[in-house]
């Protein structure tokens, strides 16, 4: 008999664990962890390289501050 080959980290008990965590899903339950997944991917991908990107500089100054230290109309 061959000996089942796991993955890096896994074992035996990690796929039977695994496996019923899937089998005792309810659709609703499946449709839901589906969704939450595929808008963690799509928000992993579309974020992709902006790291790379200047962020805008924020500052904690009280609003009035703010709006003194604002240039005005023909400064």
């Amino acid at each position: 008999m061959k000996q089942n080959q796991f993955p890096k980290g896994w074992n035996e008990l990690r796929v039977q664990r695994a496996l019923a965590h899937y089998e005792n899903q309810s659709e609703e339950e499946q449709i839901a962890e589906d969704e939450s997944l595929w808008v963690r991917m799509s928000l992993e991908l579309a974020m992709r390289g902006m790291e790379d990107e200047d962020a805008p500089e924020h500052r904690r100054e009280a609003p009035k501050e703010a709006l003194r230290a604002a240039p005005t109309e023909g400064e």
